[in-house]
């Protein structure tokens, strides 16, 4: 009998949260000791999803239907299943609920709803990336914010319920634009399923496609955040405790991105083949690139610096997608997948400094580097993957976006290189403010990192070198099944093409040091050009 996997990863937290309600409140290490060993076991069942996925198989995997729901004519289905697209996203929340876990550990106060609400947001993360119903997906995108709300409201910072209110209304808007476009194409197709709902899109008129295309957007742009729809990240983040900051920003604005590569482009194929939208979508990601780096530098909060390099980051994703290249989507994909490494990283980094110094105030610190080294070493490399310096996976997805849009959009990429200098500027002085210089002598009691915190960031850093030195790692699980969405939509895959696509990366990996690991040639795969 095979596993029903996905069912497993989604409900292991809900286990863990139902025996939570049996413990004393009073029994914080017994508590803390269940909410870690029931985020660890979603991460395993993630790595087994992973390792039971074909990646050579474009489709849908390890589905589990089952009929849920029946009122009249109106099918509702338990529905899931995964393919290349929903994979790493599966993994990510397992790795990053899992070490969000080990940050948890400190948060002491009122310990038991903490990890209540910390494993059921773990339930609606893990639903949204397996959900093929989309009344079921709905339901899990829903069910986040629920947790997020009181996880902001109650362990945030002093303007906690501030934030937590303008993240739940700004997310549930859109998702209510989300959910028109959903019931819409119920109307027109007669289901919710979207294997049939993708199959069938294309016979729709181009005007309503283009409809359902900007009230999925608008669902999805939010929670990315897309610029400039962008406004209540920085107050959540900032207000957020550090390991649900981690969660927001590795896993949460995934689902919107995630939501373009799953929905909006198969459902709306027409409104995918008008250039003048994919220009606009375009737009939007250059604006939010340049933006977001050009008012990241002005912050002297390190939180808000990251918060906002988060919607400078998002920005390409927009990019890669509006140029519609595989080369350009692959890197779309790799930054979401990375930015989900490397600001999780870099947030934990913030709360370790927080923790100890009780301030974020850059201009308060200086010459770090030398009383705390291990932590000063930490933070540039973390911060040198994020400024997209080459080995390191933020490279790589900057790198295949830029290369993917700009036979569409030279001029875009061009612009959009700006917001890549800037980067490294904010990263840059971010670096000198808090680690070289003269340090203030009310630091000298400050102590380094301890061991548990380094080992929330060591997973995190060898993904980052993994991914940077071979890539493949990621694209040829994600790659087929990018490659057919593409071709499903009626679009061009325009050059590079996939065989051109590997030969970059085995040029790439060609000049790594002596040692690393060579790709081997890909396997030609259908395209129609």
């Amino acid at each position: 009998m095979t596993l029903p996997l996905l069912t497993l990863v989604t409900f292991a937290p809900l286990a863990g949260l139902v025996l939570l309600l049996f413990i004393d409140g009073k029994k914080i290490d017994a508590i803390r000791a269940i909410g870690l060993l029931f985020s660890f076991i979603p991460f395993l069942l993630s790595l087994a999803i992973l390792f039971a996925h074909d990646a050579a198989d474009p489709g849908f995997q390890l589905t589990e239907h089952v009929g849920w729901i029946q009122f009249g004519s109106i099918q509702i289905d338990y529905h899931m299943a995964v393919d290349g697209i929903s994979v790493p996203m599966i993994v990510l929340t397992g790795l990053l609920g899992f070490i969000a876990g080990i940050a948890s550990w400190s948060i002491t106060d009122r310990a038991k709803e903490y990890w209540i609400f910390y494993l059921l947001l773990q339930v609606g993360m893990f639903g949204t990336f397996t959900s093929l119903d989309l009344f079921l997906f709905y339901i899990f995108w829903e069910l986040v914010l629920v947790p997020m709300y009181f996880l902001i409201g109650i362990w945030g910072g002093p303007r906690r319920e501030y934030a937590a209110l303008k993240f739940f209304l700004y997310t549930l808007a859109g998702s209510v634009f989300m959910l028109l476009g959903f019931l819409a194409l119920y109307v027109q197709l007669g289901t919710f399923q979207f294997p049939e709902l993708a199959e069938q899109a294309g016979t729709l008129s181009p005007r309503f496609q283009a409809l359902i295309f900007g009230a999925l957007f608008l669902g999805f742009a939010i929670k990315v955040p897309v610029w400039p729809f962008h406004t209540w990240l920085p107050d959540a983040h900032v207000e957020a405790p550090t390991p649900i900051s981690v969660i927001l920003a590795g896993v949460l604005l995934k689902m919107g991105t995630y939501g373009f590569f799953r929905f909006s482009l198969p459902l709306a194929p027409a409104a995918a083949q008008d250039r003048t939208i994919m220009f606009a979508l375009a737009v939007l990601g250059v604006v939010g690139i340049v933006y977001g780096a050009f008012v990241a530098f002005a912050q002297t909060d390190f939180k808000k610096l990251v918060a906002y390099s988060s919607v400078s980051h998002m920005g390409f994703v927009l990019l890669g997608l509006g140029g519609l290249s595989i080369a350009g989507v692959s890197g779309a994909y790799f930054q979401t997948f990375s930015h989900g490494i490397l600001s999780g990283a870099m947030f934990l980094l913030v709360g370790v400094l927080y923790d100890r110094a009780h301030t974020r105030d850059m201009g308060a610190f200086g010459g770090l580097l030398a009383k705390v080294p291990v932590y000063g070493g930490i933070l540039i490399f973390f911060s040198l993957g994020s400024l997209g310096l080459p080995l390191l996976s933020g490279f790589i997805a900057e790198f295949f976006v830029l290369l993917g849009s700009w036979k569409a959009f030279p001029w875009l990429v061009v612009i959009a290189g700006i917001g890549v200098v800037m980067t490294a500027a904010y990263m840059l002085t971010m670096l000198r403010k808090i680690l070289l210089g003269p340090m203030d002598e009310k630091w000298n009691g400050l102590t380094e990192i301890s061991a548990r915190e380094k080992w929330t960031l060591i997973p995190l850093a060898a993904v980052t070198i993994a991914l940077g030195v071979y890539p493949r790692l990621l694209m040829d699980v994600t790659d087929p099944s990018l490659s057919a969405m593409l071709q499903r939509t009626g679009v061009e895959v325009t050059l590079p093409s996939l065989a051109d696509h590997a030969e970059i990366i085995a040029t790439y990996e060609s000049h790594q040091p002596t040692g690393m690991p060579t790709a081997h040639a890909a396997p030609e795969t259908g395209e129609h050009h």
